[in-house]
Formats: C-alpha cells, sequence, structure tokens
C-alpha cells in the first residue's frame, strides 16, 4: 500500500523538501500542520488589495493553525510578495481556476462584488464561504449575514455616501466574520529591496536628516478624477520649494504617468526628483519608502503610503472619505459641503467642482506643520540618543 500523502505545508508531491529525504516514504523531516486552509479572492484594484492585507492579522488570530492562499490579478501579486501571513499567491488565469477547483478549502472569502469574483468563490469547494458569490440569474448576492452590511452599501447610495462612517478595513472584517482590531495593511520589503533603497536614496542625494515630501500624481484610468490637474501641482511644488524644507519627490503609479511627472519636473528642473515609473510597483514603493509625507488623492499611492506608515495628506473628491483609515498618521480633506461629493462617477457634469475646490493652502500648511512638529522633533530626539 502507498504511504500516505503527508499534511504539511512544505509538501509538494514534486520535490524533497529536504536533499536526500524522502518526504513520502520517511515522513517529514519538519512538519508544518497546513492547518485551516483559508483563500482569499482579490481580483479588484490594487489599493483594494493592499487595504484587504488589514484583514490577515485577524485571520490569524481566529485561526492560528491556517495556510493562507490569496488569487489575485497578475499586476497586484507583487504586493503580496514577502508577506508573512500568506503561504501561496496566486495569479488569476484558466490555469489557476484549474487548480483551485481541485483543491478542498475550510474557508474562502471573496472581497470583491464583482461577477468573476462571485462566480470563482461558487465554484471553489469550500465548507464555509463567506464575502460575495452568484445566484442562479447571475446576480452578485451576499452569502452570510455578516456581508449584508457591505452588500447594503453598495445598493443605498444614502447610506454608503451620506450616513456610513466605518471604514472599509472595519466593515469588510465584519463581512470575513473576524474581530476588528484597527489592524493595520502589511507590506513588507525583501532585503535586496532595502538595499536598492539606500543606494537610490545616495544616488539622488536624499540625506538621512532630509524632509522629503511625496506627491503621487496620478490614479488608476478607471477613475480618472482621482487626480489634480497639472497646473495644481505645479502651484504646489513651487509653494514648496519657497518653504526650503527639504526635498520633493514625484512618484508614479506606472507608465501612465511618465509624461504627466515630465510636464511638472520640465518646470523644476534640478531643483526635485523625478522618479522611475516604468520599473513595477515594488520599485515604486521603494521610490515612494524615501517621503516623509505623501500628498495624494484617493488612490494607489495612497494606500501603498498607508502600508508604507507614512505620513499621509488625502484629498477627495469622487469617493468616500469615511471609508479610509490613516491610522493617525495624516490629514483628510474634502468638501463636506459639495452636494455632488463623493459620486464615484467616471465623467463630472459639474465641471470638477470637487478637484477645483481643494485647498492647496491647507496641503502647504499642513506639510509644513508636519515637518515643524513631528520631523525636527524626531531628528532631535534621534541626535540626542
Amino acid at each position: 500500500m502507498n504511504p500516505e500523502i503527508p499534511s504539511c505545508k512544505r509538501f509538494t508531491g514534486y520535490k524533497p523538501c529536504y536533499p536526500d529525504h524522502n518526504c513520502w516514504k520517511d515522513g517529514c523531516k519538519d512538519n508544518t500542520p497546513i492547518g485551516k486552509k483559508i483563500l482569499l479572492i482579490n481580483l479588484d484594484a490594487m489599493g483594494d488589495v493592499l487595504m484587504t492585507t488589514a484583514q490577515l492579522p485577524g485571520l490569524k488570530r481566529k485561526f492560528p493553525e491556517s495556510t493562507i492562499f490569496w488569487v489575485t490579478l497578475k499586476n497586484a501579486a507583487p504586493l503580496l510578495m514577502n508577506n508573512e501571513y500568506i503561504d501561496k499567491v496566486y495569479a488569476y488565469d484558466d490555469e489557476t481556476i484549474s487548480v483551485l477547483k481541485e483543491m478542498e478549502f475550510d474557508y474562502v472569502l471573496n472581497v470583491d462584488k464583482s461577477q468573476r469574483s462571485c462566480a470563482l468563490l461558487n465554484c471553489v469547494k469550500a465548507d464555509n464561504k463567506l464575502g460575495f458569490g452568484l445566484n442562479a440569474d447571475g446576480k452578485i448576492i451576499p452569502v452570510n449575514e455578516g456581508a449584508y452590511y457591505n452588500y447594503n452599501l453598495g445598493m443605498d447610495d444614502h447610506l454608503k455616501f451620506k450616513v456610513n462612517k466605518r471604514t472599509g478595513q472595519d466593515y469588510l472584517a465584519e463581512t470575513f466574520e473576524l474581530d476588528y482590531q484597527n489592524d493595520e495593511y502589511v507590506y513588507n520589503f525583501t532585503d535586496e529591496e532595502k538595499i536598492f533603497i539606500s543606494d537610490y536614496r545616495k544616488s539622488v542625494g536624499i540625506n538621512d536628516n532630509d524632509f522629503v515630501t511625496g506627491f503621487n500624481t496620478g490614479c488608476s484610468h478607471l477613475y480618472p478624477n482621482k487626480k489634480m490637474t497639472i497646473e495644481q501641482h505645479i502651484y504646489l511644488v513651487e509653494k514648496l520649494l519657497a518653504k526650503n524644507i527639504g526635498k520633493i519627490l514625484l512618484l508614479g503609479g506606472g507608465t501612465e504617468d511618465e509624461e504627466r511627472n515630465s510636464i511638472i519636473y520640465s518646470h523644476f528642473e534640478g531643483k526635485i526628483i523625478n522618479t522611475p515609473a516604468k520599473l513595477g510597483v515594488r520599485k515604486g514603493a521603494c521610490f515612494e519608502s524615501l517621503a516623509d509625507v505623501i500628498i495624494s488623492g484617493d488612490s494607489f499611492g495612497m494606500h501603498l503610503g498607508i502600508a508604507l506608515k507614512k505620513y499621509i495628506i488625502a484629498w477627495f473628491g469622487v469617493s468616500c472619505w469615511t471609508e479610509i483609515n490613516l491610522y493617525g498618521r495624516g490629514i483628510k480633506l474634502y468638501q463636506d459641503d459639495l452636494f455632488c461629493s463623493p459620486c464615484w462617477k467616471i465623467k463630472c457634469p459639474y465641471n470638477l467642482e470637487c478637484i477645483r475646490m481643494i485647498d492647496l493652502d491647507k496641503i502647504i500648511s499642513e506639510t509644513e506643520n508636519y515637518y515643524q512638529n513631528h520631523f525636527l522633533k524626531k531628528e532631535d530626539a534621534r541626535r540626542n540618543i
């Protein structure tokens, strides 16, 4: 009779975990129990993927002995690298779907209210399903009671735009039936990335005691009105340079921001730093890590800054400011008396008032206040150690 297949995280059935040791016939040399098998489905925007990482500590508190699998889009998969809570990341494609359909899970958790994610939840074998699935008519439905509030936010504009004060992490924890403890995003650099950051810092002349302001200038094509105009960014950079309080970085989320940042940089050539925009999300995170303050709209760059525990000055127009948790490190700017905001519209029928009304001078004063009241005090304390 064939030996039993080891129930160990390391065993693959393809090659031995240790040289010259047959785990199948001789048993595990260092058994790491699989425990509860949990699959997270999150195929939406990269910022949402980062925000969902805040659920991982709660999952591990509830299921300390567990194996966590995560399926996401190929462009977001690098964000989950080097994450101590995740055992396996799958990039969403036909091959992944065929593998997942053959596996059996204790829990499958779907974050997304989209047909493809809901269909994946439906077809995966699991004892417990949480979040969102599809009914027989192809309609998105909540599949557990904890998902009802989250689901209703999508159905009720008044609830979402005017009543709700809960952050996305709060109601997502409820969706997944987890104890919400204000857990933070989880993002870790590799040792190689830490060396890259140090080398790049030196190459562009940023000293350890320099105060650095980072401008996240773009946003995704899905919601193009989550970014300021080029003229607004030029105004902000000009005012901050006049304050003479440190270095300024232009940060890009990808090739779509390269032309935009080049135009801004052309007004201040040699006076600010224009970071590369084509090196991928992991390198983008390396560049963003250099900043002490991140100025951003509600975009991936904002979420990345939150994950990196930076001080965030974020402005909101089309999206809901209440759903974002800055963890006490930052300020949110929004027009509470603007009748049309938030709206989540891709095209604005009102001449983009929410963008034109951004308080640019407030952004300048908040940056200066952080420099005076936090950065300088921290530097003084560091020198006195």
